[in-house]
């Protein structure tokens, strides 16, 4: 058996672990002799741990919380001498998550794939520090790399300050999955009450990084020429409070509806008309690409990267003081008819269908070290 350690800063229900869930749901273990551990700094609550465990993967945490980075480091060292793994796949925001390539040399490990996920941090009071920790993880830990892999020609400039010698792994979905389906879509909006309502949707996390604010604001105008539309939020996080006041503020709260993280989020999909995607920054921007599977039109913000945007319903905005465009253009999409049916195979032939991805990856698991860092 090959053991793979896949390593996230933290595990909980955002972009990296529904990445990481889908492309390991299609992975057949025993063929591809694989046995997989999840190790995490910390565990929270996450929808996507119980069908992961049920296909045999084991969940490992070091201290639970981010900023005990010796305790970390201790827990993390103990499994590294328990375990042997073969491959250490470290999936990262920032670079200094990169730290545990320097263990995985230590100890042996011969294949060490940095696999970034992000183009940017988060504003914040202590931003300047966090892009000095960065920038020092950069030049310290990327070389103890043998594979550099990243979700998009940003998210590599932002890890790794180039796209030269790294592999491009599309955030693949099951575009089966999200196949339109207009009898479950007639269903699900039945069930949450909204059946002749114009649906605007989003999936996201609820942070700062997915800038549902703006969505509000964009709302309270679009609501002004569609009366009977509603805002779908899918998703939870830290701001979800925030949010709900803002909301209420605006007077939006009986017009938005903050359905929370699901399993099942192709059927929202499939409820929704017209699809905001307002990111001040993404690695790729994996909701984009399930919303396009389901046959939604897409209206993203410029900060979205090239790669996510697949097809022609896929529009690019800007954001400063730009909130009437983003209305003028859900007015025109609202009025446009396309065949939703279609549009998964369209997403598949883009090389985006996570049956590929997962080939791919277990490919290059298998496959022979790169030359890049010294075991």
């Amino acid at each position: 058996m090959k053991r793979i350690c896949i390593y996230c800063e933290k595990w909980a229900s955002g972009g990296i672990e529904s990445f990481l869930a889908a492309m390991l749901s299609k992975l057949d273990f025993g063929s591809a002799g694989f046995q997989i551990d999840i190790v995490a700094s910390r565990m929270e609550k996450s929808i996507f741990t119980a069908p992961l465990q049920r296909l045999g993967i084991s969940f490992y945490q070091l201290s639970g919380d981010r900023n005990c980075i010796f305790q970390n480091r201790k827990e993390f060292i103990k499994l590294l001498e328990q375990k042997r793994y073969d491959v250490l796949h470290v999936n990262a925001f920032h670079a200094a998550s990169l730290y545990y390539l320097c263990l995985g040399r230590r100890y042996g490990i011969p294949k060490r794939i940095a696999h970034s996920h992000n183009s940017d941090l988060r504003q914040g009071k202590f931003r300047w520090l966090k892009l000095a920790v960065h920038d020092w993880g950069k030049r310290h830990f990327v070389q103890e790399a043998t594979e550099l892999w990243a979700c998009s020609s940003a998210a590599a400039q932002f890890m790794f300050s180039t796209d030269q010698g790294v592999r491009i792994i599309p955030n693949g979905i099951d575009t089966a999955r999200f196949r339109f389906r207009p009898d479950q879509r007639t269903a699900v909006k039945k069930r949450l009450h909204i059946d002749d309502q114009i649906v605007i949707g989003h999936v996201g996390r609820l942070s700062y990084q997915k800038n549902q604010m703006f969505l509000l604001s964009v709302f309270q105008r679009l609501i002004q020429h569609i009366p009977n539309s509603r805002l779908m939020l899918v998703g939870d996080g830290e701001l979800e409070e925030r949010l709900k006041d803002k909301a209420a503020a605006l007077g939006l709260a009986d017009r938005v509806l903050f359905v929370g993280a699901t399993e099942r989020v192709e059927e929202l999909l499939w409820a929704m008309d017209v699809f905001w995607f307002p990111s001040l920054f993404e690695g790729l921007g994996i909701a984009a690409v399930e919303a396009q599977a389901a046959g939604l039109p897409v209206l993203c913000s410029t900060n979205v990267p090239q790669e996510a945007l697949l097809l022609p319903a896929v529009q690019a905005l800007p954001l400063d003081g730009e909130e009437d465009t983003w209305v003028k253009k859900t007015l025109a999409l609202c009025e446009r008819s396309v065949c939703r049916e279609d549009c998964a195979e369209l997403v598949r032939a883009k090389g985006y269908d996570m049956r590929d991805v997962a080939c791919l990856i277990a490919g290059l698991y298998q496959a022979e070290c790169a030359t890049r860092g010294k075991i």
